[in-house]
């Protein structure tokens, strides 16, 4: 086997990116424009992005030209993930000694030379606990090498096998059952037109004990065009959902919604509402959550399409008349804490469940309170 020549920085680096990626859940980042560097990220670490250079910085102004150059990335990283911040740990590895590092806002600079500085920075070690006894060997450069390449592969894949079981196409059932059930019912309606105010959701009637009227409403509609709207909505936010978070996670997030909605309509509006666009608004509010977990895959489509549609549909809402945005905006928190509590899998971890299970409890007896009771 021919001999594989790698010097300190290469080992170096091979050795902290095997570490962040396998034990630390860091993803590479393509930059595009940038040489002898590499980025990685990783939305819940200690560090958003770690940043690795081993291109020698010689003089000052080249320094903070790179400081510059790190700030403009980490904005378009910021934007693109909707964070509020992005901190940054940037290792130098080949810093001229003259230069010392300088404090700069939500960017942490530190100057590595070998490995011994590397497991004893006291920076890194706050930051990374486990990496003196986590440390891939620095074995020969081929073992160095191969290993790297194939835990990395190894992680790679099985990630691959995640993201896979969440964004591949599913047979979509529940959404079409609810669609189904709405058209249905409003066949009956045609018949019998009283099914309208039977089933409406009216304070009156709710406080008086008739408690179904909170879900019966949602399957009820005002006439072809409200139906058909609030239909191609729920196929077109019902299907993709349905396939991100599965079956039982969103029959839950829609009846959820639906209360919601429902509950905080009782407080603001005193007619008759009916439709599944609370609901809907609900759907939204869960896709709100799980984009923003998967804001590294979704982070265009959850800036550029489903908070616009959010904010624009409830601008419409408070313009046109008729409309009720109270059970917009009740179905929009109650979609999004309801899956809070359910959680994103291989995303939620316990904590966050227990917790958006107790504020959901809270908020939904909050409006029954409001609602009904008071």
């Amino acid at each position: 086997m021919s001999q594989i020549l790698m010097d300190n920085k290469e080992k170096i680096v091979m050795r902290l990116v095997h570490y962040l990626i396998t034990k630390e859940n860091y993803t590479p980042i393509v930059v595009n424009g940038v040489k002898n560097e590499v980025w990685l990220e990783n939305n819940e670490g200690p560090y958003k992005i770690v940043r690795i250079n081993s291109n020698y910085i010689h003089n000052k102004e080249q320094y903070r030209f790179d400081i510059f150059k790190i700030n403009n990335i980490a904005k378009q990283i910021k934007k693109k993930t909707l964070s509020l911040k992005v901190n940054v740990l940037n290792i130098f590895l080949d810093l001229n000694d003259d230069i010392k590092v300088g404090e700069v806002k939500n960017i942490e600079s530190i100057s590595i030379k070998d490995t011994d500085e590397l497991v004893d920075n006291e920076i890194i070690n706050n930051a990374f606990p486990s990496i003196k006894n986590e440390l891939i060997e620095d074995n020969d450069n081929v073992d160095l090498l191969l290993n790297v390449t194939n835990d990395i592969n190894e992680k790679t894949a099985r990630e691959n096998k995640i993201y896979e079981a969440v964004f591949k196409p599913k047979k979509i059932i529940v959404t079409n059952l609810l669609i189904t059930l709405c058209i249905l019912v409003y066949i009956i309606q045609i018949f019998n037109p009283k099914l309208l105010y039977l089933g409406a959701n009216i304070r009156d009637f709710v406080k008086m004990g008739e408690y179904y009227r909170i879900i019966t409403c949602a399957f009820i509609h005002a006439g072809i065009i409200h139906l058909f709207c609030n239909m191609y909505s729920l196929y077109i936010i019902g299907s993709q959902l349905e396939t991100f978070i599965g079956k039982k996670r969103f029959i839950f997030v829609y009846f959820i919604s639906t209360i919601s909605g429902s509950l905080l309509s009782l407080i603001f509006t005193s007619g008759a509402s009916v439709g599944a666009s609370g609901a809907i608004f609900g759907l939204l509010g869960s896709l709100l959550y799980f984009g923003y977990h998967y804001r590294i895959y979704l982070g265009s489509v959850l800036r550029n399409q489903i908070v616009p549609i959010i904010i624009l549909n409830l601008l419409l809402g408070f313009v046109i008349s008729g409309v009720d945005n109270a059970a917009h905006i009740g179905g929009l928190i109650g979609g999004y804490l309801a899956t809070v509590s359910v959680g994103i899998k291989n995303k939620s971890n316990k904590q966050e469940k227990i917790n958006g299970i107790i504020v959901l409890i809270i908020y939904i007896i909050f409006l029954i309170y409001m609602g009904i009771i008071k």
